[in-house]
């Protein structure tokens, strides 16, 4: 059975755990070592037991429990070659453990087989993770601008997407944030808004998702009932009941989120979708 669980999920920090049988990998390690290993143990998950890390970017809310994780587990770290380059560079004695996997490649790691997209933001090689067992698959897509062909492809009939749900824009345009900053969460290598989550979101139930997750949420700009608000009016005007249809959820910013088990041959809920356009 494959599982997944956020650690942590937000612009503080972010990791979460993908498991199916004996094969545990790690997506990001944007928190401390510490708290990646309390995490593990809660979930009955042997921090040696890791297979792997996979990075989706070099930002310090996705690295910065690296350093010392990488002392104490010697595990593979898979990235994009731009990635691993910003890794290598920051990281000490890590050089051994870096694997480059190219965007749009697949790799498998223990009884999973991963494959990588890329996500338009401002980092180097930023990449989303798209992970399948037995005929079950999860989509980890966050940290991008707008949504692009290549992670409309990977959306698409997934078990469980993570979806980045960062803003409410008016909420940025009106807040604290300084003009350069807040050019950044909205440009088109920033964050992805509630309204643009919510067409990711949309796409995917069309296609077969039955199960999403809303991750990434801004502290300052958001909040987990007005990004699941927002979701939610836009599968309602496809036709879809986000209270029967669909499992929708906010990942906790600094908590461990539920598990998820995404069991091969699910069952699909029937509804009728509504002509809806979906940019």
């Amino acid at each position: 059975m494959l599982t997944f669980t956020t650690l942590a999920s937000g612009s503080s920090g972010n990791a979460a755990l993908v498991s199916w049988g004996d094969t545990h990998i790690l997506l990001d390690a944007g928190i401390s070592a510490r708290r990646i290993t309390t995490g593990l143990k809660a979930l009955g998950v042997d921090p040696v037991r890791i297979s792997a890390v996979l990075i989706t970017h070099e930002h310090h809310d996705h690295i910065s429990g690296l350093p010392v994780l990488t002392k104490k587990l010697r595990v593979p770290i898979y990235a994009s070659a731009p990635t691993c380059g910003e890794i290598n560079r920051r990281v000490p004695f890590v050089e051994d453990l870096l694997r480059r996997q190219e965007p749009g490649t697949g790799v498998q790691i223990g009884g999973l087989w991963v494959e990588s997209f890329p996500t338009p933001h401002d980092a180097a090689g930023s990449v989303g993770y798209s992970i399948s067992a037995e005929g079950s698959r999860m989509v980890l897509c966050t940290d991008l601008g707008h949504i692009t062909p290549e992670v409309r492809r990977a959306a698409e009939g997934c078990d469980l997407l993570a979806c980045e749900a960062n803003h409410d824009e008016d909420w940025v345009r009106s807040g604290p944030y300084p003009y350069p900053l807040k050019r950044r969460v909205l440009g088109d290598y920033g964050h992805l808004s509630n309204e643009a989550g919510a067409e990711l979101a949309a796409l995917a139930v069309q296609s077969g998702t039955r199960t999403l997750v809303l991750a990434h949420l801004s502290a300052e700009n958001n909040t987990p009932a007005h990004a699941r608000e927002v979701v939610c009016r836009r599968l309602q005007a496809m036709g879809c009941d986000p209270e029967r249809d669909v499992s929708l959820a906010v990942a906790p910013r600094g908590d461990l989120g539920p598990v998820y088990r995404l069991e091969r041959g699910r069952d699909t809920v029937a509804f009728r979708l509504r002509e809806a356009a979906l940019c």
